[in-house]
């Protein structure tokens, strides 16, 4: 059985490849809230590539509804203090992660 390589990073690509930590490391991810109709208040997360993925991860953490649409997150409620915690648990820098 042959491994493919790489073309990015020339490693090996199922057990060495490291391209997918480089991307992750290179992201800046911008929380803040939002007042939405009917005075609903939602954290919106930017700057995540795979969005869709971590959306999921997200509401499971927290135990909320939400979305991924227009390459962001919103989750609803008011979560910009618990979610550096889960971001970190997901492999990412605190800091990456800017809150406002």
């Amino acid at each position: 059985m042959v491994e493919q390589i790489c073309p990015v990073c020339g490693l090996p690509k199922p057990s060495l490849c490291v391209c997918g930590q480089i991307e992750k490391e290179e992201q800046k991810i911008k929380v803040f809230t939002e007042i939405r109709r009917f005075k609903k208040v939602t954290t919106v997360v930017q700057g995540i590539t795979n969005g869709k993925e971590a959306s999921k991860q997200l509401k499971s953490a927290l135990a909320c509804g939400g979305t991924f649409k227009d390459n962001h997150i919103e989750l609803q409620g008011d979560h910009r203090g618990r979610i550096v915690g889960i971001l970190k648990k997901l492999g990412y820098d605190e800091d990456q992660v800017e809150v406002s």
